[in-house]
């Protein structure tokens, strides 16, 4: 067995002046990393909602080429018009019916995507695009409004505000 003195006993363990320090540079360098996180959610977000709308706004030209220069719901208020010229099947003149019922479409898969900032799938359907104001609280039925469409220009935005990393409106992408 092994001697200890009553100094080397007293050695053994840490000071709580040690465990203080020790405490505070893990508050420092937490304060400094953890914003770096939120920043980076905040940037795939973003990332998210431009390819989304990438997304919608290529099939939506696609779906004007097919169909006589028309766009989706092209004359029409009803968002649930807009779901379904992109989500089931149609003709050239948008006569929609199940997928695989007519030769165009579907021009996206299952559901419209969710807007990344709110989470909502829904439309609103609007004549100016540009000087629509986003309410994100907007519901269409039961659906929170992910996205302003205008169906006589095919003008698509997310129902989003706030500012992008660039500081550009979010709105604006």
């Amino acid at each position: 067995m092994i001697k200890t003195t009553p100094k080397q006993a007293r050695r053994a363990g840490f000071t709580l002046v040690e465990v203080l320090i020790v405490v505070v540079i893990l508050g420092i360098l937490a304060a400094t990393v953890l914003p770096q996180f939120t920043s980076t959610n905040d940037d795939a977000r973003e990332s998210v909602l431009v390819q989304d709308l990438q997304t919608l706004r290529s099939q939506i030209q696609l779906y004007k080429f097919q169909h006589q220069g028309k766009f989706p719901a092209n004359g029409s208020t009803d968002p649930d018009d807009f779901r379904d010229a992109l989500l089931l099947s149609s003709d050239k003149n948008g006569t929609t019916g199940a997928v695989g019922t007519k030769p165009l479409g579907p021009y996206l898969i299952g559901s419209l995507p969710p807007n990344p900032y709110t989470g909502g799938r829904g439309v609103m359907i609007v004549a100016d695009v540009p000087g629509t104001t986003p309410d994100e609280t907007a519901k269409d039925g039961t659906e929170i409004v992910g996205w302003i469409y205008n169906p006589a220009t095919g003008e698509i935005k997310g129902n989003n505000s706030g500012n992008a990393a660039n500081g550009s409106k979010l709105e604006a992408l």
